[in-house]
């Protein structure tokens, strides 16, 4: 067991690392706090060593970690990617590639949507990882030998995985499958988080477009104001409270402090008069510049639709062994009824051969469902 306290020893292993064509990375970081997470640990193998640094560690510097991730010659295979890939692009302005992300991989060889790790590995390995110190404080020191143990277990692990799961898609013929989604993984873009388009997570509904306008400027706001204090964004303001605001544009203060999803007397903090202004700009924006607002989906054809391409995929993904999460979302199918054109990944690549064309068909009826002995079967019609 190796416990990596100093940037020379960091620099040491990464040179040995460097040499593999394949490492295994996990992070162990907080963010209840914080907007930004605040990377406590990373753990590091490769075929004949795993380590632990400690990134609390006084004085060291994981410039050499970062240049790690950026090696084009080593695979970094991580489960469940997308946080730890944020952490290094945060940090280093960097996103590790090329990149392997075991429960992408799962979901393609039909393991389940999402599948947690822990359960992953004892279905492949046969072993019960322990989740003793699943929920520690990984930002407290010194770190103990069982939290170092429990961290590098998820990366020795993560090696009998990753082969598994590798050697199983060579076998199928779907490792470009899991290429594809590694493109998405490791776009800059993924992790590039735009104020201005902060409101595009919000799952409050507005029917208007002066409502958008009010929501977009608000959601900026807080945004900005998250990032700026480094805190999460509920603790600068509740998202039922912007979709309030975007509701009633108050102009006022008093407006503003008569709103119930507000705490009483915030009106009066030195963020009122911010959300008054951030009022103002959204209702003097160009409504028809705005992005067009989905029309509610009242429509008894798209509905059924709908209804009938969820089964196809429920069907298509049993009969290929797919998660049916990694093919289509309910919003893909939504799209697809409303759009035979619609932008959604169902329809490119390996999934409109898998699902996307059948589920046109189906949609324009070249295609029917039936039951054959209980099961659900495709019919193709002239």
């Amino acid at each position: 067991m190796e416990l990596i306290t100093t940037t020379a020893e960091l620099a040491a292993v990464c040179a040995r690392l460097a040499k593999h064509p394949v490492i295994t990375v996990d992070t162990e970081f907080l963010r209840e706090t914080t907007y930004y997470p605040l990377l406590c640990v990373v753990q590091l193998a490769s075929a004949d060593e795993a380590v632990v640094i400690d990134a609390l560690a006084e004085g060291i510097d994981l410039k050499p970690f970062f240049e790690l991730m950026a090696d084009e010659n080593v695979l970094k295979v991580f489960h469940a990617a997308r946080q730890d890939i944020e952490i290094v692009w945060h940090r280093a302005g960097i996103v590790p590639h090329p990149v392997f992300d075991t429960q992408v991989a799962a979901m393609v060889l039909g393991y389940g949507d999402s599948i947690a790790y822990d359960q992953l590995v004892e279905r492949i390995t046969g072993h019960r990882p322990d989740k003793t110190h699943r929920f520690t404080d990984w930002s407290r020191r010194p770190l103990t030998q069982d939290q170092t143990l429990y961290a590098l277990a998820d990366v020795t692990h993560l090696r009998d995985v990753f082969a598994a799961l590798d050697a199983d898609l060579k076998k199928r013929g779907r490792s470009d499958w899991v290429s594809e989604e590694m493109e998405v993984l490791t776009s800059p873009s993924t992790y590039d988080i735009h104020p201005e388009r902060a409101w595009e997570r919000l799952k409050t509904r507005v029917r208007k477009p002066k409502e958008l306008a009010v929501l977009m400027e608000v959601a900026a706001w807080r945004e900005n104001e998250a990032q700026t204090r480094d805190v999460p964004r509920s603790r600068v303001m509740k998202d039922d409270a912007i979709g309030d605001i975007a509701t009633h544009a108050p102009t006022s203060l008093e407006r503003l402090g008569s709103l119930r999803s507000l705490p009483k007397g915030f009106e009066r903090s030195k963020w009122g008069q911010d959300i008054i202004d951030a009022v103002q700009r959204g209702l003097a924006r160009d409504l028809a510049a705005l992005p067009k607002l989905e029309k509610p989906r009242g429509n008894s054809n798209g509905a059924a639709t709908v209804e009938l391409l969820k089964v196809l995929l429920r069907m298509t993904s049993e009969r290929h062994a797919v998660a049916s999460k990694v093919i289509a979302t309910v919003d893909d199918l939504e799209k697809i009824a409303a759009d035979d054109n619609a932008d959604v990944g169902a329809l490119h690549g390996w999934r409109r051969e898998l699902f996307g064309e059948a589920a046109l068909a189906l949609k324009h009826g070249r295609l029917a469902l039936a039951m054959d002995k209980g099961r659900v079967v495709r019919v193709d019609r002239d």
